[in-house]
């Protein structure tokens, strides 16, 4: 009898062993399995660092926490943050916060913030206050892009100069060489309007850009800028990555992307996967923050 429930025991336990928790896997470029700390190595020599993200994934968001934490360590604190969640006419209040001169209630009184920042963006915000680092809100705000949508990027030029300097240098450059675009335009549909079309890839090419030139304004030598943005922000070094290069082609730059599959063991997908330097497969049945 005794045998017996070992034998019992032994074959839950493998079957248990077999199914195989994985929360997730990196890979490089070329499709091979990294261990974390072998990334954090070679991401502390690039200048700038992308983190690309699905918003409501929290798999994704405690690996942005913990990156930025290895990061902080293997660069003796050499290092700068900023997300595509904060806006650019917000830095003010972020730093008031970031210095301890106004509290957690204050800011969000104060900041547009997302609706998942409690969970997912705030102990980002959090580990730069404690470690006195700068947190730069890199993005355009919104009713400029939602502007863009609707009138077209000429509709900028009347703004005043204040309002323009929350914004990329005007004229901003908009191209269907820029990857991810011409998947916008397919999405658009072929019956579309040409103009809408433009006007609605033009809204997102001024986020692009206005993110990347303020990573840009804020790199300091020695250090290096991790950016928290939507996978699709830097999909296929496309977007932001597309318009730092454009600025300046010597900077070394790195991307994590991201990708969701159902296969347990979280080998890389067969369909949609484009690699860029370093990719994250994550279960897609992963809990969700919204």
């Amino acid at each position: 009898m005794k045998n017996i429930l070992v034998a019992i025991f032994v074959v839950g336990f493998s079957v248990l062993n077999a199914q195989n928790f994985k929360p997730y896997q990196f890979y490089n470029k070329k499709g091979k399995a990294v261990k974390a700390e072998k990334m954090i190595k070679n991401l502390a020599d690039h200048d700038v660092v992308f983190f690309g993200e699905f918003h409501n994934n929290s798999i994704v968001h405690w690996l942005q926490l913990k990156v930025t934490q290895a990061m902080y360590e293997k660069k003796n604190k050499e290092i700068t943050l900023g997300a595509e969640m904060f806006e650019r006419d917000n830095q003010p209040q972020i730093n008031q916060y970031l210095a301890g001169k106004i509290d957690a209630k204050n800011l969000k009184d104060s900041v547009r913030l997302w609706n998942n920042y409690n969970t997912d963006y705030q102990p980002l915000l959090n580990f730069a206050k404690d470690k006195n680092l700068n947190f730069i809100a890199t993005n355009v705000p919104r009713k400029y892009a939602s502007q863009t949508a609707k009138e077209g990027l000429e509709s900028l030029n009347k703004l005043s100069q204040k309002e323009k300097s929350y914004i990329a240098e005007l004229p901003i450059e908009v191209s269907l060489e820029t990857p991810g675009y011409p998947e916008m335009k397919k999405m658009m549909g072929d019956h579309a309007e040409g103009t809408k079309v433009m006007n609605f890839i033009s809204a997102q090419a001024i986020k692009d850009a206005t993110m990347a030139e303020s990573i840009m304004r804020n790199l300091q030598p020695g250090k290096t800028f991790i950016h928290f943005n939507g996978n699709f922000h830097t999909k296929e070094f496309g977007g932001i990555y597309w318009y730092l290069k454009k600025k300046n082609p010597n900077l070394k730059i790195a991307v994590i992307s991201v990708f969701e599959t159902e296969n347990p063991e979280l080998k890389i997908p067969e369909k949609d996967y484009f690699p860029t330097d370093y990719n994250l497969v994550i279960p897609s049945d992963m809990t969700k923050t919204y």
